[in-house]
């Protein structure tokens, strides 16, 4: 049951002022009473400062940036009392680049219905155009899949063994699917393909019947090799222009 729907979560984030690592973040919205929004910047703190933890600013991995974001994610949801009951899941995505490295990973913590999936890596250097989403997958699933991943579960319904299922969904995506990314494609048009893909999503929900359960202003952030975390477009809560010696408002 939907209780609200808040149009204004932050769910992109810098983990690393000044080093180029992203993470996005989609489902729960909070662990007990702190938003995940707040619950990013204290892991951020923790590896900027905290020993025993902190990251070697010249020497750290991707991998070694999800495996302490999932290390605290889980010692948080551990302390939520009383514990989540029913459906719920929660997926933090960590992507940008390790120190000196030349290719960009992308990692992604899941929790579904209390138990923790293993760190999965999602994209690598063996991967060209590689587009990931998450959180409500419907409308870019059936843009860039070709089909909805439920359509198996109707099938299986209807009397279609699973065994077939999986091989027959495997030749719809190789011939249904629609290759809009390029490796080497510029920056800007993969930004303008973000913001296409998350207002189709907005859109396809709006129209939906029930709640509103996408929406509000989309913060979009890059993370390149020669320039970094940059953002694109953010939304703030107050005026920076009120406030002009404040740098951190929502990152």
């Amino acid at each position: 049951m939907v209780l609200n729907v808040w149009a204004h979560g932050n769910k992109v984030f810098n983990l690393y002022k000044s080093k180029p690592i992203a993470a996005m973040t989609c489902g729960m919205g909070h662990m007990g009473p702190a938003s995940i929004s707040n619950l990013a910047k204290d892991l951020r703190r923790k590896l900027v400062a905290e020993e025993g933890f902190k990251l070697d600013p010249e020497a750290y991995t991707l991998k070694e940036v999800a495996e302490k974001s999932e290390a605290f994610f889980q010692e948080r949801y551990a302390k939520i009392e009383p514990a989540p009951s029913g459906p719920h899941g929660f997926e933090f995505w960590v992507g940008g680049y390790g120190a000196n490295c030349d290719n960009a990973e992308i990692w992604k913590i899941s929790l579904q219905n209390g138990e923790w999936l293993p760190l999965e890596l999602v994209a690598d250097q063996e991967q060209d155009g590689h587009v990931s989403w998450g959180g409500q997958p419907q409308a870019i699933n059936r843009l860039l899949l070709g089909y909805d991943p439920a359509l198996a579960d109707a099938l299986v319904d209807f009397g279609l063994p699973e065994e077939i299922t999986r091989p027959l969904f495997e030749q719809v995506q190789a011939r249904l699917s629609t290759p809009l990314v390029h490796p080497a494609m510029p920056i800007q048009d993969a930004i303008n393909l973000t913001s296409f893909l998350v207002e189709l999503t907005k859109r396809y929900f709006a129209f939906l019947p029930g709640a509103d359960v996408v929406g509000g202003a989309t913060d979009i952030a890059t993370v390149t090799k020669h320039e970094g975390f940059k953002w694109i477009d953010r939304k703030h809560h107050y005026d920076a222009a009120l406030n002009p010696r404040e740098t951190d408002h929502v990152s």
